[in-house]
């Protein structure tokens, strides 16, 4: 792979100082991992709830609490921050943090729009800090095996990528369910294939009454042939992270939810009989194997995602998931949009 997500083996002996603005839903998994890494400290969690604050403070006495960005930005203990907060405020946040000259983790999706991520990526490119995007399942042991197997042609030829994410989710006040649930998919595509699609279609609904999409459906095509759907939702009955990658020479299921066999390799496919001399001589032939389960490196994706950011830091490298990988999600996002917004049209992808 062009980038490694190892942890970093030999820490700096001053340890990075990682401030984490927003404590509600991922902001304590942050604090957390950063917290656990050598060569790391956590020494803010920034949050406008007063009952966030104080549910920081009774897990981590020694860590300093604020409900001010002014206040933390100008403290001298905060080497790099990560963003946990809703969508509509990350430009804003990560402008002021990469203009004060520290580095910036930002959960997905980068921005709100592709404007401001390409306004971030030179702005943090001018104050020489790393920005980073928070595409968690890209650390994954389950993705990075999947990779590996596409790198080594043991799919063969992609054809397909098709993907389900729903639940009985928490409905966003600020983003879509597409917004919310399909950057994890997106990304993920993006790192395993690194072909860019062509056209996309998107189809949403709305049943309870919001602003916003709550169901939707993405097609999108590539120029190899390959073809992706995902389906996000936020009205399922059941939890369903499960992805089915087909190739030529074999397929996979990544299946999230499940504790231990998260990914499985199977040897199964469909060619067609092309002896004859007739057309009507074609025949399917059904090939039917072995399933393979691979071994997965088990470590916290998060985990992985944390050191990753510190061994940027130190080392001055490129990050997995950067304003580029960032913004190419977010432009996506956008296509969706339009196209849902026209009625299930196919938009056009290309630059």
């Amino acid at each position: 792979m062009a980038h490694s997500t190892d942890p970093p083996g030999n820490p700096a002996a001053d340890p990075i100082r990682v401030a984490v603005i927003g404590y509600g839903y991922w902001g304590p998994n942050l604090v957390r991992n950063f917290g656990g890494l050598d060569g790391c400290e956590v020494t803010v969690v920034c949050d406008p709830d007063p009952a966030a604050l104080s549910r920081a403070s009774q897990l981590y006495p020694a860590i300093r609490v604020t409900a001010s960005v002014d206040e933390l930005l100008s403290g001298e203990d905060v080497d790099a921050v990560a963003i946990a907060t809703p969508v509509s405020s990350h430009f804003e946040l990560a402008r002021r943090v990469v203009e004060s000259g520290r580095h910036v983790l930002i959960e997905k999706p980068m921005t709100s729009t592709a404007e401001e991520s390409r306004q971030l990526i030179d702005l943090a490119g001018a104050a020489g800090v790393v920005l980073m995007v928070d595409h968690t399942f890209l650390y994954t042991g389950a993705v990075r095996r999947i990779r590996e197997l596409i790198e080594a042609d043991e799919l063969g030829t992609p054809y397909y990528f098709d993907s389900e994410r729903i639940s009985l989710g928490l409905l966003q006040q600020d983003i879509n369910v597409v917004w919310d649930l399909a950057p994890h998919d997106l990304s993920i595509l993006q790192f395993l294939f690194e072909e860019q699609p062509s056209r996309l279609q998107a189809v949403g609904f709305r049943h309870v009454g919001s602003e916003r999409e709550e169901m939707a459906s993405l097609n999108l095509v590539y120029p190899s042939g390959l073809h992706a759907q995902i389906r996000v939702s936020w009205l399922s009955p059941v939890k369903v992270r499960r992805t089915l990658i087909g190739g030529s020479r074999r397929m996979v299921v990544f299946d999230d939810v499940e504790p231990t066999e998260k990914v499985r390799v199977y040897d199964k496919g469909v060619a067609l009989d092309l002896a004859g001399e007739e057309v009507t001589a074609l025949k399917p032939i059904y090939r039917a194997g072995d399933v393979h389960i691979p071994m997965l490196d088990r470590t916290e994706a998060l985990q992985v995602e944390a050191a990753h950011f510190l061994e940027c830091i130190r080392d001055g490298r490129q990050p997995l998931t950067g304003g580029a990988e960032g913004l190419a999600v977010v432009e996506l996002l956008e296509a969706a949009d339009r196209s849902m917004a026209a009625g299930g049209e196919f938009v056009s992808l290309d630059s």
